[in-house]
């Protein structure tokens, strides 16, 4: 990274708006392993820097930050994975290859640099791109948590030359481990409680919203400790399920019969029940900030955490191992972050419900740059203001990786 003209805390940002000379284009891309991907090139003229947003399972194409970065200077790519959508079937070990087609793309473009930006869960699957890219190509991870061979070791994997991770949580599975109910007594029943552990009983600590709970800290350390024992139970049904498709592809091998075929093709849909039961969307006073009431999606976890709406509630075997077990996942931010080595940005936002201070301390003190900058701002997981009439966490954040990228890069100053 070479240094750049510093712009000033962003001041020339403006909402919404994208420069008048804005060019995009759309392209689609083939991946090592033959998959097809799309991104989204946006670009003000002479940009020589580009910024990367992906997310293993979201599409980012109008993510709000898009338009301040044009402003700030550089060009901006926002790509889908083969998942974009529809994370059923999310392998992290596969969606790194989606990121290498992009950035191999944004090479050939001939950008003189290229910085990744991972919000939320894209933060955990660009630390996971890094860790593998900067790894020699023997080292790289071989087999997905389920067995599934993954051509890492013979992709072209660029490294990038800058990271900056915004409000990112410490990843899917890392996440569901924190806010999975352990008291789900039966996993073919919904409904199906056990007393001791209901997070949602008075008895345990639980108050009617909007009060903040208070759990007692035996009950705390038990619930967590249920949590592990809930998601090992659930890893061991994939494992079991992914054990009889193995086996019914050898039969199918050794004997050509459509039976047995069709038994190795036959679907294995996990479901998990109840997964927004995370005690300190409810408890403010467990690693206590500036966070509201509520989860990320909403502000009655005590009545979503029985709904449809959640983390992780229909995966594939593989998906599950890979992406939403805490137990078995290799897409743990902490665990990817040593491997995190270029110029680094890291942005906590001081009302964020999926990734708590402690979250927040843990991540940065695991990530390996020696030029390594954290900062805090206020705003919500997603971005949005923190109090109504102020700036959104976004605006807020932008200002704060303009100032950083230009310390770093060139960019092109404003039109």
């Amino acid at each position: 990274m070479t240094g750049g003209t510093r712009l000033g805390a962003g001041r020339h940002l403006v909402p919404g708006r994208r420069p008048d000379a804005t060019a995009t284009s759309v392209h689609e891309l083939a991946t090592h392993d033959g998959a097809t991907v799309r991104g989204v090139l946006a670009s003000v003229p002479g940009a020589r820097t580009v910024v990367c947003l992906m997310h293993p399972r979201q599409d980012l194409t109008h993510h709000p930050l898009v338009p301040l970065l044009l402003q700030a200077g550089v060009a901006v790519w926002t790509q889908h994975s083969r998942s974009v959508n529809n994370d059923l079937n999310l392998v992290h070990e596969q969606a790194l290859l989606d990121v290498a087609a992009g950035l191999c793309f944004l090479r050939e473009r001939g950008f003189d640099d290229v910085v990744t930006l991972g919000h939320s869960g894209g933060g955990t699957l660009y630390a996971f791109y890094h860790e593998q890219a900067g790894l020699p190509p023997e080292r790289r991870i071989a087999r997905t948590p389920g067995g599934r061979p993954v051509p890492l070791a013979a992709a072209d994997m660029p490294v990038p030359d800058g990271a900056v991770f915004l409000a990112p949580h410490p990843g899917q599975g890392r996440l569901l481990l924190g806010c999975i109910d352990p008291s789900v007594a039966d996993e073919d029943d919904p409904l199906s409680v056990v007393p001791e552990l209901d997070p949602f009983s008075a008895a345990n600590g639980f108050a009617e919203p909007p009060a903040s709970s208070a759990y007692p800290a035996e009950f705390v350390e038990r619930y967590r400790a249920a949590q592990r024992e809930r998601v090992a139970r659930i890893d061991a049904r994939a494992r079991a399920r992914l054990a009889e498709a193995a086996e019914a592809r050898a039969a199918w091998k050794r004997g050509g019969r459509a039976e047995d075929r069709r038994r190795s093709l036959a679907p294995r849909i996990i479901t998990v029940h109840r997964t927004d039961a995370d005690l300190r969307t409810v408890d403010l006073s467990l690693d206590p900030s500036e966070r509201p009431y509520g989860s990320v999606f909403g502000r009655r976890p005590d009545l979503i955490d029985y709904g449809l709406v959640g983390f992780g509630r229909l995966s594939t075997p593989e998906a599950w191992l890979s992406t939403w077990s805490g137990l078995s996942t290799n897409a743990d931010f902490a665990r990817c972050a040593p491997g995190v080595t270029a110029p680094t940005l890291f942005v906590e936002v001081t009302g964020d419900q999926a990734a708590f201070p402690a979250d927040a301390r843990r991540m940065t003190e695991a990530l390996g740059p020696t030029d390594l900058t954290s900062t805090r701002v206020r705003g919500l997981h997603f971005g949005g203001p923190l109090a109504e009439g102020e700036p959104t966490g976004n605006e807020l954040a932008a200002d704060e990786i303009a100032s950083w990228l230009a310390d770093r890069v060139e960019l092109t100053p404003p039109h």
